[in-house]
């Protein structure tokens, strides 16, 4: 199951790297502050909200979502370190001044991620509400 996280991880990883390489000089611009707050601002939910539903949709124990969220959370944290050490190669598209923007967004990501799957259980979907009524 964790093999499995991992690999939405990495597809995951795949995909944005993918986009971003093609697409990404319309997501971050070098002084462009309001367009890098609002994608931090929609970014960090948003992953909360993926790690939260990959670990629901696993089926993961409460005790097991962090670690859930580390697996998913692995390919970025092993490979984007040579994307942002090697920005203007990997993604040639986009300005160099905007590497370290892109360096903090992954961390940003990462941690709305960890985030979701630190929530209380009492507060996850409301998964521990529903099961009460029961």
């Amino acid at each position: 199951m964790k093999l499995r996280l991992f690999l939405y991880g990495f597809a995951g990883w795949l995909i944005a790297t993918v986009a971003l390489r093609f697409w990404g000089q319309f997501v971050l611009r070098p002084g462009d502050w309001i367009r890098t707050l609002t994608v931090f601002a929609l970014s960090f939910p948003l992953m909360a909200l993926l790690v939260r539903r990959l670990c629901s949709g696993f089926r993961l124990r409460d005790g097991e979502w962090l670690s859930g969220a580390l697996m998913v959370l692995l390919p970025t944290l092993l490979l984007d370190p040579f994307s942002s050490a090697f920005f203007p190669t990997a993604f040639p598209n986009m300005s160099p001044d905007v590497a370290g923007v892109f360096g903090g967004w992954m961390l940003w990501c990462c941690a709305g991620a960890l985030v979701g799957a630190a929530i209380p259980s009492s507060a996850k979907d409301g998964h521990a509400a529903h099961s009460a009524g029961r």
